[in-house]
């Protein structure tokens, strides 16, 4: 990738451990979902002014540029070329402070999800955006994906949980747009263009996070439901009557519970596997008796009315775990071999009748595949997992269009929360119109006029 005089120039801003070559380097293990890392040359700054630095010479050169946290991507949104730099910002990981009256955090990029959530405990506080890769992902991934995990329905996405960031532009300019406050209406909102955008504007560097108080209660129930109708209306039924409490509404079609909870996994059934769907709901609230007392309310509301067939509530931190265990352990869906993986969005009226369209076309255009469905549902997220068998690799795009064309047609979105990366940007055209995707290209233009960084993500430019 880089010539000689590059990479002492390299070093001389962040010196010989902040640059990774040869083995060191290849030798890291990188998800395979990541995409292919190819590249030859990793910097590794210590903080802002480094990056700010690296990115001002790399501009200079026009030296393409892909950022890397945690690496928990599924849109091979960090996949490098031969000749690309990889920027990583594994040493940008401290927690700066915590404003506990202002219910704040100040954390650098390179600090994971797991961290974060560990250190506002500490002040019985919460940041509630929580997913499976917790341990790895790192809050700069989780702004630039705009994640969105398990709490959306009372949380929001990671854009609502974002007061400000720090970024870097493409020729290190460092934009300070920090920010603790909830109210600050002084002229554009500029950290809305770095939430959700891949690292293609800018990169992160710091940001303020907003914190919650620690609930002081954790219901969390377990029921069967006997259709997709019944399970809607028990989302009504429980939304209204936990006060504003429900947290988590994870809905399971059979497939993903009897592969989840039965061997090689390691779970076992939390109900009898044979109903309709399952779905596992968290309420958070803050007195344990009342808010105990009120979810049993609910659920008796709705068993009372036929939408849940058989229910079981935790009553510790123990059986807790052992609920949301089979909802976690997603990879089970891989002992049918290598899968094609989607997280959808769309209107939860529309849910059912998608379904059976890609049921259908799958079946019609690749026989044998299995389809594996669960999703937070209540934020119109579905992740569906499509394993082909031996037919992997040769029907990627049959698949890719039966899961995607269907919902041209409902306005529903190709990427809930994962982002569009390499992966998707082919079919970016059916949640975008064409003046979306222009107005983007001139947002890249304009912030990135050399086009360095990551490029040839969400959608494709001329790089230098």
């Amino acid at each position: 990738m880089a010539d000689s005089q590059l990479l002492a120039d390299l070093r001389a801003l962040v010196g010989d451990w902040g640059v990774v070559t040869g083995e060191p380097l290849h030798s890291r293990k990188y998800d395979p979902f990541a995409g292919e890392i190819r590249a030859e040359v990793l910097v590794r700054p210590r903080d802002t002014a480094q990056v700010s630095a690296v990115l001002r010479l790399c501009h200079s050169r026009g030296q393409v540029v892909v950022t890397h946290g945690g690496m928990t991507g599924l849109v091979y949104g960090t996949a490098a070329r031969s000749t690309d730099l990889i920027l990583s910002l594994e040493a940008l990981n401290r927690i700066e402070n915590v404003d506990m009256a202002g219910r704040t955090m100040r954390v650098q990029a390179g600090v994971t999800l797991q961290r974060a959530q560990e250190e506002a405990e500490r002040f019985d506080l919460m940041f509630p955006l929580d997913l499976g890769g917790r341990g790895s992902a790192t809050i700069g991934g989780n702004i630039s994906t705009n994640a969105g995990g398990m709490r959306v329905v009372r949380y929001g996405m990671m854009r609502s949980l974002v007061l400000g960031v720090e970024a870097v532009l493409a020729d290190g300019t460092v934009l300070g747009s920090l920010n603790r406050m909830l109210k600050n209406n002084a002229g554009y909102d500029l950290k809305q263009l770095f939430i959700g955008t891949e690292g293609t504007l800018g990169v992160v560097t710091r940001a303020d996070l907003r914190l919650v108080s620690r609930p002081r209660s954790h219901g969390t129930a377990f029921v069967a439901c006997p259709d997709f109708q019944s399970v809607t209306r028990l989302l009504a039924v429980m939304d209204s009557g936990l006060g504003g409490q429900l947290s988590a509404f994870e809905v399971m079609w059979p497939e993903f519970y009897e592969v989840t909870t039965t061997p090689p996994a390691i779970n076992t059934p939390i109900l009898p596997r044979g109903h309709g769907l399952y779905v596992l709901i968290e309420a958070l609230g803050g007195d344990p008796q009342s808010d105990a007392e009120r979810l049993e309310q609910a659920l008796g509301t709705a068993m009372e009315q036929g939408l849940v067939v058989d229910a079981v509530i935790a009553k510790s931190d123990l059986e807790r775990r052992a609920m949301w265990a089979p909802r976690e352990d997603v990879f089970q869906t891989r002992r049918y071999g290598p899968t094609h993986n989607f997280d959808v969005s769309l209107a939860i009226s529309d849910m059912p009748g998608y379904l059976d369209v890609l049921r259908r076309e799958l079946q019609k255009s690749v026989p044998g595949a299995r389809m594996i469905v669960f999703g937070h549902v209540a934020d119109g997220n579905l992740h569906i997992v499509v394993a082909a068998g031996e037919a992997h690799e040769a029907t990627f795009e049959t698949v890719e269009r039966c899961v995607y064309e269907p919902l041209r047609s409902i306005s529903g979105s190709i990427s809930a929360e994962h982002g569009i990366g390499l992966e998707r940007k082919a079919y970016l055209g059916i949640s975008r119109s064409e003046a979306e995707i222009a107005t983007m290209r001139a947002l890249k233009a304009a912030l990135d006029p050399r086009g360095i960084l990551n490029p040839g993500k969400v959608f494709d430019v001329q790089s230098a």
